[in-house]
């Protein structure tokens, strides 16, 4: 039986093998750049002039690697764990395979395969979906006002739930990260469902809704409901040099087996092996982020504000999630905020410096109140529009944690450096 590596390792030969011309073509209509051009985009443009000619098979594709000189320690106190020591050295290389295909005029399928990640050193699937920005497969002009603003999107795949995961790093898709860490509570996850959008002079809104899952099965179905999600804001230029972003998401899933938005990313995180003691537990690939674990029922909603004016950016986070695990009685309740400031300069915006402060606060399974905060500092070059060179500073605290976790009285801290190449 061939391996999953084999499989792609023919896709991708059979792709190559296309002609030359089916490649010249890199930018597609409603379609986000995976480049530097992509950096202060959110969702996908929804474009007016169609540029269609035939199917067109667009193979994209990132590569990042990490040296990191990073240090942990926690109270070392008799009851607490005693985490392992940690170096300086290189981190494993990740991979993704991307590819878009332009079906129809207006239709366009993404599929992303993260060749190699933290968590998973073997190929696998994260998910994908059609995005339909055209009904003109059905009739020519079918439905054609109506769909200048609206767009269909039908997959397993990242749920468009607030602005953060639009910034964050995805595996080795780390360009549109001014830093090398994601955020605190890193709200991701990958459902099956089916979203619309409207979009109109700046507003838009989303509805969708999912069936809860991030492992598909057809077992258990008493166990999980479907989960909801919407998103309303204005995003548009108040002059010619002020560009101003709001929008506001909820996330309400009322029953599942286990609600995955705080941890729905398998790939790992940027920061190895940090609070894992020396036994072999912790937090493991996902070392650095905060799991409210309310992993049973979930209402979750953002705020993010976004400006831009010339080369001065700023992005926030305020985020309320509330909800319990199945053998909760009580419901529990965590609050999320980050503020990030990042001023692009030089030829072409490539260079940049910035600061990201990031606050979780709530309550744990055990009934104790704890909250943790980091500071990042970053600076990076964009070598070309494809090519991404960063530096970081990371600082973060846990505080209050009891004295038998692994967290108490913790903290990391040191440098990241990381290389990135996306096309």
């Amino acid at each position: 039986m061939k391996t999953i590596t084999q499989i792609l390792s023919l896709a991708l030969i059979t792709i190559m093998a296309l002609p030359t011309m089916a490649q010249n073509k890199r930018d597609l209509d409603n379609y986000r750049n995976p480049d530097q051009r992509g950096i202060s985009q959110f969702e996908a443009p929804k474009d007016t002039v169609s540029t269609y000619d035939g199917v067109h098979v667009r193979v994209g594709g990132a590569s990042t690697i990490q040296f990191q000189a990073l240090d942990h320690e926690n109270s070392g106190n008799e009851a607490t764990p005693e985490l392992i020591e940690i170096g300086e050295n290189f981190n494993l290389a990740t991979a993704n395979l991307d590819l878009d295909v332009v079906l129809y005029d207006g239709v366009r399928m993404h599929l992303r395969t993260y060749l190699s990640s933290q968590h998973h050193p073997e190929a696998w699937v994260k998910g994908g979906y059609i995005q339909i920005d055209k009904l003109d497969f059905i009739s020519e002009g079918f439905a054609e006002d109506l769909m200048d603003n609206l767009r269909i999107k039908i997959g397993h795949m990242e749920v468009n739930y607030g602005d953060a995961h639009f910034r964050r790093t995805d595996n080795a898709m780390s360009l549109y990260n001014p830093f090398v860490g994601n955020y605190l509570m890193d709200s991701f996850t990958t459902e099956v469902g089916a979203e619309l959008y409207y979009f109109n002079n700046g507003w838009l809104g989303m509805l969708g809704v999912t069936n809860g899952k991030l492992n598909q099965s057809v077992e258990n179905p008493d166990t999980t409901s479907p989960s909801f999600l919407a998103k309303a804001g204005y995003d548009n230029y108040i002059s010619e040099d002020l560009r101003f972003r709001l929008t506001g998401s909820i996330y309400h899933t009322a029953q599942t087996a286990s609600a995955y938005l705080y941890s729905g990313d398998r790939s790992g995180s940027r920061y190895y092996s940090i609070f894992t003691d020396i036994d072999g537990n912790g937090d493991g690939f996902r070392a650095g982020r905060i799991n409210p674990n309310l992993r049973n029922e979930m209402t979750s909603f953002m705020i993010n504000p976004f400006l831009q004016f010339g080369g001065l950016e700023f992005f926030g986070i305020y985020e309320r999630a509330k909800g319990k695990a199945a053998a909760e009685a009580d419901e529990r309740t965590w609050n999320h905020y980050a503020a990030e400031l990042i001023y692009r300069f030089g030829g072409d915006d490539d260079l940049y410096i910035g600061g990201r402060y990031s606050l979780a606060e709530g309550e744990l399974q055990s009934g104790d109140d704890v909250d943790i905060n980091r500071f990042q500092l970053g600076a990076g070059w964009f070598m070309t529009k494809n090519i991404l060179m960063k530096l970081e500073y990371v600082n973060q605290k846990y505080n209050d944690y009891p004295v038998t976790d692994i967290h108490n009285d913790g903290k990391f801290n040191g440098l990241m450096v990381e290389a990135a190449i996306s096309f």
